[in-house]
């Protein structure tokens, strides 16, 4: 699916949908009526990650238990070469469901260093306004367009764009791998769009140039 580890990496790293962004609530103030918001997926976004990029059979995990109920996770993933490459993290226990929290708690963290959600540790939490929700308190419902701005925001300022930008940019890489066959082609899609590869988020702009250096390459090493 991919040529190189960078570009498994990158769209291991690509940020996610402002509706897989959950939010929850930390430090309030002492009347309670505002909270700093967090953002956070779950694990279920990540396989969802996984699945696409890497494939089904394309990695895996390992929970490793530990004591008091920390867990560490292995997770591997297949390189485009077929060899298999593990990163590891773990979780100590939550107040809530401790073992089946820890066990979701070090997948995550496990993927974070695959580059999966790291863009959210750099995300800003605003303060927030909150509501009753039983014994607890929740964010309002008028505050979660606000928020979605905050990460759609964010997203570009990684490099990569909003959600919608980078389907499209998908699609233009693909049909550049498609129809780009030769150095000469190349150079001449460069230079006829050079204002609009100029304009792209930095990420992709740098992908892109790469994708044209390998046509460029494999031209060449098939010439020799």
């Amino acid at each position: 699916m991919f040529d190189t580890v960078q570009e498994l990496f990158e769209a291991l790293c690509e940020p996610f949908p402002p509706e897989y962004i959950e939010w929850r609530v930390g430090s309030t103030s002492g009347d309670k009526s505002k909270g700093l918001a967090l953002a956070y997926i779950d694990a279920r976004c990540v396989m969802d990650r996984l699945d696409s990029v890497c494939g089904p059979d394309g990695w895996q995990n390992k929970h490793i238990y530990g004591p008091n109920g920390s867990v560490l996770c292995e997770l591997s993933v297949r390189m485009p070469d077929g060899e298999w490459l593990i990163k590891t993290d773990g979780a100590g226990a939550t107040d809530v469901e401790a073992e089946k929290g820890s066990i979701s708690d070090s997948l995550k963290r496990a993927a974070v260093r695959w580059g999966v959600g790291r863009y959210l540790y750099e995300l800003d939490s605003p303060w927030v306004e909150l509501e009753p929700a039983g014994k607890s308190y929740r964010i309002k419902k008028s505050e979660f367009n606000k928020l979605a701005d905050l990460h759609d925001e964010h997203a570009r300022k990684c490099g990569w764009g909003t959600r919608s930008n980078v389907q499209a940019y998908k699609v233009l890489n693909q049909s550049i791998k498609h129809w780009v066959t030769s150095a000469d082609k190349a150079d001449e899609f460069r230079e006829q769009n050079k204002g609009m590869l100029a304009q792209l988020p930095v990420a992709m702009r740098r992908h892109l140039s790469d994708t044209l250096d390998r046509i460029g390459s494999s031209h060449k090493e098939a010439a020799e």
